[in-house]
């Protein structure tokens, strides 16, 4: 079982709630692509039961913590489920969805297996793993410079909303690889980001700083897909 990670947490130890927003990502629950190995993006697909279960297991973890004042998430099933059953458990009334917390858009690349998007789609692997920010994915595909734009500007908003309250995001992996970039930009991703993990973010102003990454220890009991299909390199 893996243990969460505290990243780049200093200063916000002083601060008090109201000095700041305390925002709950949460990942979506398992796949039945994830466990497949194949890319969803845009794709609007489904928990299975696994993800169910995770998605019970982060609710019933977060509803014994300190009361949560909204819950928002990605307008992919996927997400929405998951942060339905978090809402319904921690006792808040709706979720509310936001298309700019979805997953990056991989173009051709979706809805194939990793294994064999090589060689289905030469181009389109190649630019998704490209290092240029702003390289694009043929077939509609983003560059992660577009990405980033959009849902860091949404996690922006949220935070100033919700400043001295606790909120919940539920979004994906590639998103969240975003947040950590603008969190700590001169750091290295620490670590896969697994289904229905915890990764917490203290939103000041300008300053976002990252206090709990990945944290799964809720999961002891449905298990979790080590490989972490989507929250690794991929996007899910």
């Amino acid at each position: 079982m893996a243990d969460s990670t505290i990243v780049n947490s200093n200063s916000s130890d002083d601060a008090t709630l109201s000095d700041y927003a305390e925002i709950i990502v949460v990942r979506h629950g398992e796949t039945a692509w994830n466990a497949e190995g194949r890319i969803q993006g845009h794709l609007d697909v489904e928990l299975n039961d696994v993800g169910r279960q995770q998605a019970a297991a982060v609710a019933d973890r977060l509803s014994k913590e300190k009361a949560i004042s909204a819950v928002y998430s990605s307008d992919l099933k996927r997400a929405f489920e998951t942060a339905s059953i978090i809402a319904n458990i921690c006792g808040v009334a709706e979720v509310i969805t936001d298309p700019d917390l979805r997953e990056r858009h991989l173009g051709d690349l979706q809805g194939l297996q990793l294994k064999e998007a090589a060689e289905l789609k030469p181009y389109a692997y190649v630019a998704s793993s490209s290092s240029r920010t702003d390289q694009e994915i043929p077939g509609g595909g983003e560059s992660f410079e577009q990405l980033y734009h959009r849902c860091t500007s949404s996690l922006e908003k949220i935070g100033m909303k919700h400043r001295g309250e606790r909120v919940v995001v539920v979004t994906h992996g590639g998103v969240l690889r975003a947040f950590h970039k603008r969190s700590a930009p001169a750091e290295k991703l620490p670590g896969k980001i697994l289904n229905a993990s915890v990764n917490k973010f203290h939103l000041a102003s300008e300053e976002w700083m990252i206090k709990t990454w990945s944290d799964i220890s809720h999961l002891n009991e449905t298990g979790y897909l080590a490989t972490a299909f989507g929250g690794d390199n991929t996007s899910g």
